[in-house]
Protein backbone atom coordinates (compact mmCIF):
# COMPACT_ATOMS: atom_id res chain seq x y z
CA UNK A 1 0.00 0.00 0.00
CA UNK A 2 3.05 2.21 1.02
CA UNK A 3 4.51 1.58 -2.83
CA UNK A 4 1.17 3.10 -4.13
CA UNK A 5 1.48 6.23 -1.91
CA UNK A 6 4.55 6.43 -2.98
CA UNK A 7 3.58 6.38 -6.41
CA UNK A 8 0.65 8.47 -6.27
CA UNK A 9 2.67 11.07 -4.34
CA UNK A 10 5.52 10.80 -7.09
CA UNK A 11 2.80 11.18 -9.75
CA UNK A 12 1.70 14.42 -8.23
CA UNK A 13 4.97 15.94 -7.96
CA UNK A 14 5.52 15.41 -11.35
CA UNK A 15 2.49 16.95 -12.27
CA UNK A 16 3.23 19.91 -10.23
CA UNK A 17 6.16 20.65 -11.53
CA UNK A 18 5.60 20.32 -15.37
CA UNK A 19 6.02 23.92 -16.84
CA UNK A 20 2.65 24.45 -18.19
CA UNK A 21 1.01 24.16 -14.46
CA UNK A 22 3.86 26.42 -12.99
CA UNK A 23 2.97 28.88 -15.70
CA UNK A 24 -0.49 28.84 -15.21
CA UNK A 25 -0.61 29.21 -11.65
CA UNK A 26 1.71 32.64 -12.29
CA UNK A 27 -0.96 33.42 -14.95
CA UNK A 28 -3.59 33.34 -12.13
CA UNK A 29 -1.82 35.30 -9.74
CA UNK A 30 -0.74 37.92 -12.16
CA UNK A 31 -4.40 37.82 -13.44
CA UNK A 32 -5.86 38.35 -10.01
CA UNK A 33 -3.42 40.94 -9.31
CA UNK A 34 -3.93 42.82 -12.54
CA UNK A 35 -8.03 42.57 -12.47
CA UNK A 36 -7.21 45.42 -9.46
CA UNK A 37 -5.68 47.90 -11.85
CA UNK A 38 -8.31 47.41 -14.48
CA UNK A 39 -10.81 47.68 -12.25
CA UNK A 40 -9.54 50.46 -10.03
CA UNK A 41 -8.78 52.46 -14.52
CA UNK A 42 -12.70 51.95 -14.81
CA UNK A 43 -13.94 53.54 -11.36
CA UNK A 44 -10.78 56.00 -11.96
CA UNK A 45 -10.90 57.07 -15.23
CA UNK A 46 -13.39 55.58 -17.15
CA UNK A 47 -16.57 56.06 -14.66
CA UNK A 48 -15.53 60.01 -13.96
CA UNK A 49 -15.19 60.13 -17.94
CA UNK A 50 -18.89 58.88 -18.04
CA UNK A 51 -20.00 60.90 -15.32
CA UNK A 52 -19.69 63.88 -17.29
CA UNK A 53 -22.48 63.38 -19.16
CA UNK A 54 -24.37 61.47 -16.41
CA UNK A 55 -23.82 59.81 -13.33
CA UNK A 56 -20.40 58.43 -12.37
CA UNK A 57 -21.66 55.19 -11.35
CA UNK A 58 -22.22 52.95 -14.11
CA UNK A 59 -24.34 50.62 -11.91
CA UNK A 60 -26.91 53.42 -12.13
CA UNK A 61 -27.54 53.17 -15.54
CA UNK A 62 -31.13 51.14 -15.96
CA UNK A 63 -33.82 51.03 -17.97
CA UNK A 64 -37.28 50.02 -16.99
CA UNK A 65 -39.02 46.83 -18.66
CA UNK A 66 -42.07 47.15 -16.33
CA UNK A 67 -43.21 49.56 -14.38
CA UNK A 68 -43.51 51.00 -11.81
CA UNK A 69 -39.81 51.27 -11.56
CA UNK A 70 -38.83 52.91 -8.05
CA UNK A 71 -36.34 52.85 -5.36
CA UNK A 72 -32.95 51.40 -5.75
CA UNK A 73 -31.54 48.06 -4.27
CA UNK A 74 -33.33 45.57 -2.34
CA UNK A 75 -36.49 48.08 -2.08
CA UNK A 76 -36.29 48.13 -5.55
CA UNK A 77 -40.09 47.91 -7.64
CA UNK A 78 -40.34 47.03 -11.27
CA UNK A 79 -38.62 45.09 -13.80
CA UNK A 80 -35.01 46.93 -14.59
CA UNK A 81 -32.57 45.73 -17.07
CA UNK A 82 -29.23 47.01 -15.35
CA UNK A 83 -27.25 47.46 -18.66
CA UNK A 84 -25.17 50.52 -16.90
CA UNK A 85 -23.24 47.14 -15.41
CA UNK A 86 -22.83 45.07 -17.98
CA UNK A 87 -21.32 48.15 -19.70
CA UNK A 88 -18.86 48.55 -17.26
CA UNK A 89 -17.86 44.69 -17.00
CA UNK A 90 -17.23 44.98 -20.69
CA UNK A 91 -14.96 47.84 -20.57
CA UNK A 92 -13.28 46.17 -17.66
CA UNK A 93 -13.08 43.09 -19.96
CA UNK A 94 -12.19 45.44 -23.40
CA UNK A 95 -9.36 46.97 -21.52
CA UNK A 96 -8.23 44.11 -20.00
CA UNK A 97 -8.41 42.07 -23.69
CA UNK A 98 -6.57 45.17 -25.17
CA UNK A 99 -3.56 45.36 -22.27
CA UNK A 100 -3.10 41.55 -22.23
CA UNK A 101 -2.74 41.63 -25.91
CA UNK A 102 -0.55 44.71 -26.46
CA UNK A 103 1.76 44.18 -23.50
CA UNK A 104 1.95 40.61 -23.93
CA UNK A 105 0.78 38.86 -26.68
CA UNK A 106 2.10 40.92 -29.29
CA UNK A 107 5.87 41.02 -28.09
CA UNK A 108 5.45 37.67 -27.27
CA UNK A 109 4.76 37.03 -30.65
CA UNK A 110 7.35 39.16 -32.38
CA UNK A 111 9.48 37.65 -30.28
CA UNK A 112 8.92 34.30 -31.41
CA UNK A 113 8.79 35.69 -34.73
CA UNK A 114 12.22 36.99 -34.67
CA UNK A 115 13.54 33.11 -32.94
CA UNK A 116 12.01 31.48 -35.78
CA UNK A 117 13.21 33.74 -38.43
CA UNK A 118 16.79 33.45 -36.51
CA UNK A 119 16.48 29.35 -36.81
CA UNK A 120 15.40 29.15 -40.58
CA UNK A 121 18.41 31.51 -41.56
CA UNK A 122 20.50 29.29 -39.46
CA UNK A 123 19.27 26.42 -40.93
CA UNK A 124 19.52 27.87 -44.90
CA UNK A 125 23.02 28.62 -44.07
CA UNK A 126 24.15 24.80 -42.95
CA UNK A 127 21.81 23.42 -45.80
CA UNK A 128 24.10 25.65 -48.15
CA UNK A 129 27.30 24.47 -46.46
CA UNK A 130 26.24 20.91 -46.78
CA UNK A 131 25.02 21.65 -50.58
CA UNK A 132 28.43 23.18 -51.15
CA UNK A 133 30.67 20.19 -49.43
CA UNK A 134 28.37 17.97 -52.02
CA UNK A 135 29.43 19.89 -54.56
CA UNK A 136 32.81 19.24 -53.54
CA UNK A 137 32.94 15.52 -52.97
CA UNK A 138 31.13 15.16 -56.23
CA UNK A 139 33.86 16.73 -58.28
CA UNK A 140 36.67 15.07 -56.33
CA UNK A 141 34.70 11.82 -57.23
CA UNK A 142 33.99 13.24 -61.29
CA UNK A 143 38.28 13.86 -61.10
CA UNK A 144 39.02 10.59 -59.90
CA UNK A 145 36.70 8.51 -62.05
CA UNK A 146 38.07 11.01 -64.84
CA UNK A 147 41.82 9.86 -63.72
CA UNK A 148 40.81 6.32 -63.17
CA UNK A 149 39.18 6.22 -67.09
CA UNK A 150 42.40 8.33 -67.98
CA UNK A 151 44.83 5.11 -65.81
CA UNK A 152 42.77 2.47 -68.17
CA UNK A 153 43.51 3.84 -71.78
CA UNK A 154 46.85 4.02 -70.60
CA UNK A 155 47.75 0.64 -69.57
Amino acid sequence: MSEKKASVWQGFKTFLMRGNVVDLAVAVVIGAAFTNIVNSVVKGIINPLIGAVGTKNLDSYNSCLKGPCTGTGDSATGVRILWGSVLGATLTFVITAAVVYFLMVLPMSKYLAKVEARRKAKEGAQEIIEVTELEVLKEIRDALVAQRGSGHSER
